[in-house]
C-alpha cells in the first residue's frame, strides 16, 4: 500500500509533533521552564530568568538533541538490520556491537584498579570511557566485516554476530566476578544509558557520526527494497549483494557503536521503531519507511526522556529502564501479530 496523500499528512502531522516534543521536552523537568521562555531563550532572546536560560542552554538542550539523534540512529539501524536478515525481531546490537562496547568499558571499569592511580584517573573519565566502547565496538565491527567477506551466506554472519555478543558478554560476566561492589555499581549505572553530561564537543562528534551512518543508510535505500523478496531476486535485478551488505552493516555499526559510545547501550528502540512505522504506513517500501522510522525514533526517545525526568520531582530514571518498559510490551504485541510482519 502506497498512498501519496495519506503519507504526506502522516508525514506533517510526525514532522509537527517531533517539534511540540522537542518543546516538550526541554520544559519539562525538576523545574518547568514555560514554554514561550523555551522559544525565547533558543532563538537567541533573553529569557525572564537567567538560571532558565542557563538550564536550556547547558543540560536540556543538549540532552534533547542527544535523545533526537540516538533515536534516530536506532532505529535506522535496527530497520536496516531486519531487513537484511529478513528477520523481524533483529536489532541493531545483533552484530554484537552492544556487547564489544560493554567489554570495553568493562575493562577499563572493572580494571582500573590494577592500573596505577594516575592511569585509573584517566580512564575513568567520561572520554575514556567513551574511548573505550568505541574501542569495543570497532574490534567487533572488524571482526564482523572481516567475517562477511569470508561468508556468502547472509544468516551465517548473524550467528556470528550474535555468537561474539555471547562470547564478550561471557568475558564481562568473568570480570564482573572479580569486581569490587563500587565498580558494578560504575558499570551498572552505565549500563543503563544516559543521554545528559555530553558536552558539545561530544554531540558535535556523535551529530558527525550519526550523519554519516544515515548517510550510507540512504544509499542503501534501493537495495533494501530488492532484499524485500530475497537475496537471489535482489542479485537477478543486478545488486552487487556483496558490496550493498557490507554499507549495511557499516552503516549500523557507525550509527550503534558511536551511540552506544556516548549514550551508553538502549533497548528496544531500533527493535520496536521499524514496526511502528510499518504498522502506521502500511508499506515495506524504504523511501517512506527511511524517514518515518527516522521521524518516529526521535519522538518516541523524545517521549523516553520526558518519563525518564520524572516532571516536578528531584529524581531521573535511567533511559534504559524506561525504553524498556514502553518497548516490551510493543514488542510482545508484535509477536502476537507475527503473522503481519514483511
Amino acid at each position: 500500500m502506497n498512498n501519496p496523500k495519506r503519507n504526506t499528512i502522516l508525514f506533517s502531522f510526525l514532522f509537527l509533533g517531533l517539534i511540540i516534543l522537542f518543546f516538550v521536552n526541554i520544559s519539562l523537568g525538576s523545574i518547568t521552564i514555560p514554554f514561550k521562555e523555551v522559544y525565547t531563550s533558543l532563538t537567541g532572546g533573553q529569557s525572564s530568568k537567567s538560571t532558565w536560560e542557563y538550564i536550556i542552554i547547558n543540560y536540556r538542550l543538549p540532552k534533547a538533541i542527544t535523545a533526537v539523534l540516538v533515536g534516530m540512529g536506532l532505529s535506522i539501524s535496527g530497520l536496516l538490520m531486519q531487513t537484511l536478515f529478513r528477520n523481524p525481531l533483529a536489532g541493531p546490537y545483533v552484530l554484537g556491537l552492544s556487547s564489544g562496547a560493554s567489554l570495553g568499558v568493562a575493562f577499563v571499569i572493572l580494571g582500573a584498579s590494577v592500573v596505577p592511580s594516575f592511569l585509573s584517573g584517566v580512564l575513568l573519565s567520561p572520554y575514556g570511557i567513551v574511548l573505550a566502547s568505541t574501542l569495543g565496538s570497532t574490534s567487533v565491527l572488524l571482526l564482523v566485516l572481516l567475517v562477511s567477506q569470508r561468508l556468502r551466506d547472509t544468516m551465517a554472519i548473524l550467528i556470528v554476530g550474535l555468537m561474539f555478543g555471547s562470547f564478550t558478554s561471557a568475558v564481562v560476566g568473568v570480570l564482573t566476578y572479580f569486581s569490587s561492589a563500587e565498580q558494578l555499581q560504575k558499570f551498572t549505572f552505565w549500563s543503563m544509558g544516559n543521554l545528559g553530561n555530553l558536552s558539545w564537543t561530544s554531540i558535535l562528534i556523535l551529530t558527525i557520526c550519526v550523519l554519516l551512518g544515515l548517510f550510507l543508510s540512504l544509499l542503501s535505500i534501493k537495495p533494501l527494497n530488492a532484499l524485500l523478496l530475497g537475496e537471489n531476486y535482489a542479485k537477478s535485478m543486478g545488486l552487487n549483494f556483496n558490496k550493498a551488505r557490507l554499507i549495511i552493516i557499516l552503516a549500523t555499526s557507525i550509527l550503534a557503536g558511536s551511540i552506544t559510545a556516548y549514550a551508553g547501550p538502549i533497548a528496544f528502540v531500533g527493535l520496536a521503531v521499524p514496526h511502528i512505522a510499518k504498522l502506521v504506513f502500511q508499506t515495506s517500501n524504504h523511501t517512506v519507511l527511511f524517514w518515518s522510522t527516522l521521524l518516529f525514533g526521535a519522538g518516541i526517545m523524545l517521549i523516553c526522556d520526558v518519563v525518564s525526568q520524572m516532571p516536578g520531582m528531584e529524581i531521573t530514571l535511567p533511559i534504559n529502564a524506561i525504553t524498556s518498559i514502553l518497548g516490551a510490551p510493543i514488542v510482545i504485541w508484535l509477536l502476537i501479530r507475527k503473522r503481519n510482519f514483511k
